[in-house]
């Protein structure tokens, strides 16, 4: 049986709210936002984020600030953003965190009169080199620990992306998120690339979506989800259900309750 968490909701906007919540809906974990004051890595209290875990009988997952740039070209903003991945690092191996999520920024363009410069594009090599520097940094501090550093999808991998990623799953350290509503907004661009890398397939963000609008709850939308839940089964990946809303994840909770097939 594939493990089913929460997002950070604006709704529950304290730790013990969330936990009260997961667990009123027989769900296994939260996933912490770091966008969020409160889930900053000077703000978390490892003993007792770990007190009401227990008491609620979660765990959680991580996602690291959507803003995470380990590539900025100004040295500075780059380390501070590498240190906030292994002061995360070191959080979650305290509490026994298994994923900590994250975006990958496309960065600053330039807009000609005919197209889109990408400077990631334009200083390629520098970029790459970034990459190795954040992969190599992430695999020491990882260690030996069960953690996954996750890249997720978001409107369209670019090619210095992929190569990034590519880049990224060389150490063990690294899989994917597979957020499905992200793709279906995008026409499906993303998923023959995540599942070249299928065996590292980790973690899902499960919600419905119609046209662009993404985040609905489960059944509201135009996605086929029972083809994602079978592949989250067939990789064992933990899966998000993330709305936006308690209300709509309570109803993204009865639509699985009403679709899952019995084993």
């Amino acid at each position: 049986m594939i493990h089913k968490g929460i997002p950070t909701l604006i709704e529950t906007p304290t730790l013990e709210d969330g936990a009260m919540l997961c667990r009123s809906l027989g769900l296994d974990f939260i996933e912490l936002n770091m966008n969020l004051p409160q889930f900053q890595t000077d703000a978390m209290d490892p003993v007792r984020f770990q007190r009401i875990a227990e008491q609620y009988g979660i765990y959680y997952t991580i996602h690291l600030d959507e803003n995470l740039n380990v590539s900025d070209f100004n040295p500075h903003i780059a380390q501070g953003y590498l240190r906030t991945v292994t002061e995360t690092i070191r959080f979650a191996q305290q509490l026994h965190i298994p994923v900590l999520n994250m975006h990958l920024p496309k960065g600053v363009y330039f807009t000609l009169p005919d197209r889109k410069v990408y400077l990631f594009e334009e200083y390629r090599s520098r970029y790459l080199t970034s990459i190795r520097t954040f992969r190599d940094a992430c695999e020491r501090a990882v260690g030996s620990a069960p953690i996954r550093l996750c890249v997720e999808n978001c409107d369209g991998f670019l090619p210095f992306q992929k190569e990034a990623v590519k880049l990224l799953l060389d150490s063990p350290v690294f899989g994917l998120t597979f957020d499905i509503g992200h793709d279906h907004g995008i026409g499906g661009a993303d998923e023959p690339f995540i599942l070249q890398y299928r065996d590292r397939l980790c973690h899902m963000h499960i919600h419905d979506a119609r046209g662009k609008r993404n985040h609905l709850p489960l059944g509201e939308g135009d996605i086929v989800l029972s083809q994602y839940l079978a592949l989250a089964e067939q990789q064992q990946c933990r899966i998000v259900l993330e709305t936006k809303t308690v209300a709509g994840l309570k109803q993204s909770v009865q639509w699985l309750h009403h679709n899952t097939p019995t084993k």
